[in-house]
């Protein structure tokens, strides 16, 4: 299990789906997230099965982030898959909920995904995908000792590539 000094992360269960509808569900919070379009219930529930199934299977992919001190669900973060231009990459993932804005949980959970994911899981690069315009994800990738490599077109939204290396 992941952790940080005031977050823990755990593996998405059904009994969170009201939580993670509640974040797909604000146009606010979906705004740099895919197509920054809101999604329905039932297609947040497919994601979060996707997301539960990649556990099954054996991989990483997001998980829920619980503040430690009232065990509040933050938002989440993870390692996700990417295939980005014909290239498979590792990207680190990560929203935070609204009432949690500006208080440096993602930056956070994103350096804690970076460290796993170098130092656990031995990768060499980690990338992160941010939509354009969206800077506060853009200063957490800073935080996390990013730096943007090329704007892509991703999914059809246009958006920014910052990666790290080891």
């Amino acid at each position: 299990m992941i952790e940080t000094d005031r977050l823990i992360f755990r593996k998405y269960t059904l009994k969170d789906l009201d939580f993670l509808i509640s974040m797909t569900s604000d146009p606010e919070m979906m705004k740099y997230i895919g197509k920054g379009t809101t999604w329905t219930e039932d297609f947040t529930k497919e994601r979060m099965k996707l997301w539960m199934n990649r556990y099954e299977e054996g991989h990483i992919s997001l998980m829920l982030a619980i503040r430690k001190s009232d065990q509040s669900f933050i938002g989440h973060a993870g390692l996700l898959p990417q295939e980005v231009e014909g290239k498979d990459e590792l990207e680190v993932g990560y929203w935070i909920a609204k009432p949690y804005w500006g208080q440096g949980y993602a930056s956070e959970a994103a350096i804690a995904w970076k460290e796993y994911g170098m130092n656990h899981l031995g990768k060499d690069r980690l990338i992160s995908l941010i939509k354009l315009g969206n800077t506060g994800s853009q200063n957490v990738a800073k935080k996390n000792g990013m730096s943007l490599e090329k704007e892509i077109v991703f999914h059809e939204v246009e958006a920014e590539m910052w990666s790290i290396h080891r």
